[in-house]
């Protein structure tokens, strides 16, 4: 006779109120969120990616904190895991581009309406996530006036030293030559590309490419290339929806996103390998 435990044949169905998987993801709040404001089918699926977006954003974003404060706290084996995480989390944000896509611009205009003035880059999060790269703006904050959360937590995060802030602080304490300049600017403002950090950025990489710094960069990277990807995924669905027409926030559109994918965050881990 055999003692082993029998197998249930079906899980727990029965719960006093709501399942656990309820009450610990929120599905029911999630599933409900979809409000669309025009009869066109594929309405849905915009609204819906963007919300997703939204919620890809809000992960990085805890992320890059994550590796803020480690960094702060010369934990550099923390950011880089953090950072790491980033990467694939950035991967699935910048997949969300797919289904909007290959939107035509009669299927855009469909619903394009329904927007009215509504535009990302009203996003506060995504916001967040721009100021964590140095992509520091004051002007951006002003949409976010009428909600006082937001706007407090956005005004926080302006005037909070950004990632690669940071890093080049770490970069000193190591002794590196990091300019006095640099490492007291005004970290309200946007970051400014440095010929001196590029030369240290070069001389890391001249060295042992197996050290922590050398790691530390290289996540960097890989988080400056997605962000790049998406912003030109970004252009190439926005330009083939919408041509060049204005934004939908009033924004030049196109114009506007070009002269966004041709800039690289973390400059100096960029132009630094011409000199390795």
């Amino acid at each position: 006779m055999s003692h082993e435990a029998e197998e249930p044949e079906t899980p727990h169905l029965d719960f006093q109120g709501t399942t656990p998987y309820e009450d610990y993801v929120q599905a029911d709040v999630l599933t409900h969120l979809q409000h669309t404001l025009s009869d066109d089918p594929g309405e849905m699926v915009f609204l819906v990616t963007t919300q997703v977006m939204e919620l890809w954003f809000t992960v990085i974003v805890h992320e890059w904190e994550t590796a803020t404060k480690a960094l702060r706290e010369d934990d550099v084996p923390v950011a880089v895991a953090a950072l790491k995480r980033s990467v694939r989390e950035l991967e699935a944000l910048n997949a969300s581009w797919k289904p909007l896509g290959q939107l035509t611009p009669a299927q855009f205009n469909s619903y394009r309406n329904a927007l009215g003035e509504g535009s990302g880059f009203q996003s506060a999060m995504y916001r967040r996530m721009e100021f964590l790269l140095g992509e520091k703006s004051s002007s951006m904050l002003v949409p976010h006036r009428g909600a006082p959360r937001v706007h407090a937590e956005l005004e926080k995060a302006l005037h909070e030293p950004s990632l690669y802030d940071e890093v080049l602080r770490l970069l000193a304490r190591r002794g590196y030559a990091i300019p006095a300049a640099v490492l007291e600017r005004d970290v309200s403002l946007r970051y400014e590309p440095s010929t001196e950090v590029e030369q240290v950025w070069a001389s890391l990489y001249a060295g042992d490419d197996t050290s922590d710094l050398a790691r530390l960069g290289e996540a960097l990277t890989d988080v400056a290339e997605l962000v790049w990807r998406w912003r030109n995924d970004h252009l190439v669905a926005t330009r083939r929806a919408m041509g060049a027409k204005a934004g939908t926030g009033g924004s030049a559109g196109v114009a506007w996103l070009e002269k966004r994918a041709r800039k690289n965050v973390f400059p100096e881990l960029w132009t630094a390998r011409s000199y390795v």
